[in-house]
């Protein structure tokens, strides 16, 4: 059985000089030892640039019957920018099916997934982030009776969990010199360390291991 793992940069893998960042697709072959992992999300992707670019089309190419395929987007859909931009009930919740009717084409069990939360704090509150994004993906997997992986609920309540100064440490947040890539320091509340990788490829490793689909 091979698993896929079709998303964005929040996903990714990343190389050894682009650390400490790291993305959660990246740390889950650690966690599920003897599961083929094949992370196939590319940063800067939507659902609708992800098909443009023939990405799920190669996937497809590899699927045999029994694989998992997860899917998973949402940052990049609600970009201003036409050529990734989705509607979250109408072009985003279609493509989202698309995945999912590839997958069942070839007898392989789609597992959605709700993107991770922003971590953006406001006055000792965690705001919420993508919208409608995610109730979209919930829908979808209710009325396709598929697997749900609620990856931004999760992630909202560990980040609320730790507070405003500990969540910190699980994103780009960098100080100066910590990083030769980002030499003047980072703040970036969208992209994982490995910490927080760690922390979000647990959950969804948890989940398979509960939906036992590994």
């Amino acid at each position: 059985m091979k698993l896929f793992i079709c998303g964005d940069s929040t996903a990714a893998n990343y190389a050894p000089t682009d650390a400490p960042q790291a993305g959660w697709g990246q740390v889950l072959p650690e966690l599920l030892p003897g599961v083929d992992v094949q992370n196939r999300a590319r940063g800067g992707r939507s659902t609708k640039s992800y098909l443009a670019d023939g990405l799920l089309q190669q996937i497809e190419t590899e699927l045999q019957a029994g694989d998992l395929l997860l899917i998973q987007f949402a940052h990049n859909d609600g970009s201003d920018l036409v050529w990734r931009h989705t509607d979250p009930w109408t072009s985003f919740y279609n493509n989202l099916e698309i995945f999912v009717d590839t997958a069942l084409l070839h007898s392989v069990r789609a597992v959605l997934l709700t993107p991770i939360c922003c971590r953006v704090w406001q006055e000792g509150r965690l705001m919420e982030s993508h919208g409608d994004y995610p109730d979209a993906v919930r829908v979808l997997a209710a009325r396709r009776n598929l697997p749900l992986i609620d990856l931004y609920a999760k992630s909202t309540a560990l980040l609320r969990s730790l507070g405003e100064a500990e969540s910190r440490k699980l994103y780009m947040n960098l100080e100066p010199g910590v990083s030769p890539r980002h030499p003047d320091g980072l703040a970036d509340n969208t992209h994982t360390q490995r910490a927080g990788a760690a922390a979000y490829a647990q959950i969804v490793a948890d989940a398979l291991r509960e939906f036992r689909l590994i």
